[in-house]
């Protein structure tokens, strides 16, 4: 098959090109080339800018049997897409979100008949209007993929900042008491069900969540996270969610609508349609993973950190 991936650096995108590219299909990447490096040689690249019309344009000139659409946020853009590639291919993967699903949680494990209401967090509404609107037309074969935490460059944190304190051994802040459960996925356990969706008459005008089915607590992610960096003592600060938020609002959609609750997904749908899969890679083995090629450390965001102390330092005041 030909198959277009708009994106291809990020987290998830890189590894599915590669296992499209194991499974013999023609791979055509399109993006800004920055962060190319350790894509297979046998990939077509277009460098452009995707928010290019012209460059838009000319991709709706050629035929692809697959479009990946990795690099979509807003209703606007995926409008563009299905206005665009309507009649030039035979199936749209749009990747959405899991983080979409209704919040709070209300059963477990989640299964893709959740409701897509989301009031917490702007991103997860846009993403659920996106699905909407490809679901209302008629022209452009489609299939919803919805990820939730996936990682391969990454350590994969929850309010940012954190690796960056580990390494200089400051006191880190993890929310609740660290016992809510989490699923976090490699990117490449992802890429496997990913790329068998593809071509596949199955999925066409479906909605599938890719994720590891199983769960871990903050707690353990966190020393997970810590073991691979080499830190053997780390300071861990507890704080409730609805504390964190009083000190930054713009924490509310990462939280509350994602990581505060315990999570825990049903994978038989995808399983179903791309064949039986499993995700080997836990928390300690991906971690190490990402800290073997870590990059060297950015300059400290200061305005973060000032923050963080100051909860810390409120935190430790009363007693937690």
């Amino acid at each position: 098959m030909r198959i277009l991936y708009i994106g291809g650096s990020g987290e998830i995108s890189f590894d599915c090109i590669h296992e499209s590219v194991r499974l013999g299909h023609e791979v055509t990447v399109f993006n800004r080339g920055n962060h190319n490096d350790g894509l297979p040689a046998a990939c077509r690249r277009i460098t452009a800018d995707i928010a290019d019309d012209a460059a838009h344009a000319r991709l709706a000139d050629e035929h692809f049997d697959v479009i990946c659409q990795f690099r979509l946020f807003t209703p606007a853009e995926i409008a563009r897409d299905i206005a665009g590639f309507a009649g030039h291919c035979a199936q749209y993967v749009f990747i959405s979100s899991a983080s979409a699903y209704r919040k709070p949680v209300r059963n477990l494990p989640i299964t893709e008949q959740v409701p897509l209401e989301n009031p917490y967090w702007a991103y997860s509404r846009a993403k659920a209007e996106m699905e909407g609107l490809l679901r209302a037309q008629r022209g452009l074969p489609y299939t919803i993929i919805r990820p939730s935490h996936t990682y391969r460059t990454k350590m994969p944190t929850a309010l940012g900042g954190e690796v960056s304190r580990l390494l200089r051994g400051l006191p880190v802040i993890i929310h609740g008491d660290g016992e809510s459960l989490w699923t976090i996925t490699h990117a490449s356990d992802f890429a496997r069900p990913f790329a068998r969706l593809l071509g596949n008459p199955a999925a066409l005008g479906e909605a599938f969540h890719i994720t590891n089915d199983r769960q871990w607590s903050w707690n353990e992610i966190f020393e997970a996270m810590a073991g691979a960096l080499g830190i053997g003592a780390p300071q861990w600060v507890h704080v409730a969610s609805d504390t964190l938020i009083r000190y930054n609002p713009e924490w509310t959609g990462p939280l509350l609508g994602d990581k505060a609750p315990s999570v825990a997904f049903d994978n038989s749908k995808v399983k179903g349609v791309a064949g039986d899969f499993e995700c080997p890679i836990d928390p300690w083995t991906g971690m190490a993973m990402v800290a073997r090629d870590y990059p060297p450390s950015a300059a400290p965001d200061e305005a973060r950190d000032r923050l963080y102390d100051r909860i810390i330092a409120d935190q430790r005041a009363l007693g937690a």
